[in-house]
């Protein structure tokens, strides 16, 4: 489900001049229609000075009800905070540059003694290939040095690093995830220029020790045996508030839903546009009446963001603002909105959702402080090879959504996992072309999607596996699941509860799905733990992964 957020700017009301004088500045508020041109017009500003003080960048986009610093006649406008670059380049200060015809982020940085690292996360630049001229940047001012004081700590002890040969399907996120790192770092690690382009076969240096040496072989006197093992350390892992649910698409087998241990409902909702959020309070009732918490995965027309984006963005925020008071315990905003299906196409970026996101966020909040907010779960791909306004893999596009504030504006991170043909604890040998792409496998799921949102925990708003066992052959873009059987079915979905469980920031898995009963081009009967004739082996494993 997709959710949207109206990305409001975090600006100063005042700004120092001098040691002690102080300048006035107004706040704008930007009204339906509004353009940065009519703007500069009423406050006789510059379109460049208004845009340096809010760090806006070209193509200038407002939206209704975004708050703008008006800078003051003759002061020296401040942009808004970004995010820290890595503390070894940290500047003192920053100043304001305009690019120029032929320039690169890579050029601009060596003129500031810096790296396109720094400048693409000083700046929340999504991707550091693209620039605009006459784009106002944020740059590192000249650093001041101090001499450390006296009986200061000493320096912290030199990081340790390994090497790392790049697999077929490995990008550079998907590699920072296993080493529990940033895509940043480790291009900068790397001297990495594009961090979109690996070569299969490239060595990198990656955070951690150096790989043991192998233990020395076995004694091979007869009737000898090998050294106990020793204990595993005492886990320290939270599973405190982990909980399983099931998207039902009827709603008709709760005694199923509850034998299984499932204690949440996932309903899907799309809004039109002229909808109440009374017209779907049914769906809130139905599952406070049958003992469930419910969540709401809402998506809308995605012609009527192409359309106004601005205005669709405030519409569908009131629309959940009205379910969040309806009592929803929880709503994903929006569904796999990285790809041309459900997001229009030329608009598709991360940094487009979370203005969607921020807006839901806050109508939700307002209404109902206890609904928790998902994000809505990019679709697993690899088939874009990067992000564009076409379209985008996940986990570029999650990159996008990081460096747009999407943490902020969400209490989990939405994540879809349902073309599982190993079993959970696999991380490769998935009997497919592609085996080595990260989304065959749950744990590097896991890693990816935690790199990218270290602080919040991961929602699991469809997990399942597909099988054809009991009902018919599987439709031709559905054969990689061929060999799955029913029985697999049911032991990986309990296998995942354990590792989900065991992660310690897992918060919720819903199983795509419960009941439903549809077979063609698109299997989801497939994915049903209830089965046609009603048996539903799953639920008797689930119940013992739950703990009975």
């Amino acid at each position: 489900m997709r959710r949207l957020t109206l990305l409001l700017l975090t600006v100063s009301a005042l700004m120092s001049l001098g040691a002690s004088a102080v300048i006035a500045q107004q706040i704008h508020v930007v009204q339906r229609g509004e353009t940065l041109y009519r703007v500069s017009l009423q406050y006789g500003r510059s379109i460049a000075e208004i845009a340096q003080a809010n760090g806006l960048t070209e193509p200038y986009t407002l939206h209704a009800g975004n708050q703008l610093t008006i800078p003051a006649p003759g002061g020296a406008p401040q942009a808004p905070a970004a995010p820290a670059p890595p503390a070894e380049t940290q500047p003192t200060g920053t100043a304001s540059y305009i690019v120029l015809r032929g320039e690169s982020l890579a050029i601009i940085a060596a003129k500031f003694n810096t790296t396109y690292l720094v400048l693409a996360q000083l700046n929340a630049i999504a991707d550091p290939n693209v620039l605009h001229v006459g784009q106002v940047l944020q740059v590192p001012a000249p650093a001041t040095t101090t001499a450390p004081a006296s009986g200061t700590a000493p320096p912290p002890a030199e990081a340790t690093t390994r090497s790392y040969t790049v697999q077929r399907g490995d990008s550079l996120a998907t590699i920072a995830a296993q080493f529990d790192t940033t895509f940043f770092e480790l291009a900068r690690m790397n001297g990495i220029a594009n961090p979109d382009v690996l070569k299969v076969g490239q060595v990198l240096t990656v955070p951690g020790p150096p790989e043991p040496p192998p233990p020395p072989p076995p004694p091979e006197e007869s009737g000898s045996q090998p050294p106990p093992a020793a204990p595993p350390p005492p886990s320290t892992t939270n599973t405190s508030g982990f909980e399983l649910g099931g998207q039902a698409l009827s709603f008709a087998h709760p005694g199923h839903m509850k034998n299984a241990r499932m204690t949440w409902v996932k309903r899907q909702v799309k809004w039109h546009g002229n909808e109440s959020a009374g017209n779907f309070q049914h769906l809130i009732d139905s599952a406070h009446n049958q003992g469930f918490k419910v969540l709401l995965s809402v998506i809308g027309d995605k012609g009527q963001i192409a359309g106004n984006p601005a205005g669709f963005y405030q519409s569908y925020a009131s629309f959940l603002s009205g379910l969040a008071r309806g009592g929803a315990d929880a709503i994903e905003v929006w569904n796999e909105m990285n790809i041309d299906r459900e997001w229009p196409a030329g608009q598709i970026s991360g940094s487009n959702y979370v203005q969607m996101l921020s807006a839901a966020y806050n109508a939700i909040k307002s209404s109902n402080p206890g609904t928790m907010v998902i994000s809505g779960a990019p679709a697993p791909t690899g088939f874009f090879q990067g992000c564009g306004p076409g379209g985008g893999d996940d986990d570029c596009y999650l990159r996008q959504m990081a460096q747009a504030g999407a943490a902020n504006y969400m209490d989990c991170v939405g994540v879809h996992y349902n073309a599982g043909i190993v079993s959970p604890d696999a991380t490769s040998g998935a009997p497919v072309g592609s085996s080595g792409h990260y989304s065959w496998y749950l744990p590097r799921m896991m890693q990816l999607y935690r790199s990218f949102f270290p602080s919040k925990p991961l929602c699991f708003t469809e997990l399942g596996y597909l099988t054809g066992e009991g009902i018919g052959a599987l439709p031709g873009g559905f054969a990689w699941a061929s060999g799955t059987t029913l029985a697999q079915h049911a032991a990986w979905l309990a296998g995942a509860v354990h590792r989900l469980r065991a992660s310690g920031y897992v918060r919720m898995y819903i199983v795509w799905n419960v009941d439903a009963t549809h077979w063609g081009s698109d299997p989801q009967a497939g994915y049903a733990i209830v089965r046609p004739g009603g048996g539903c082996p799953a639920c008797d494993t689930l119940r013992q992964a739950m703990g009975g």
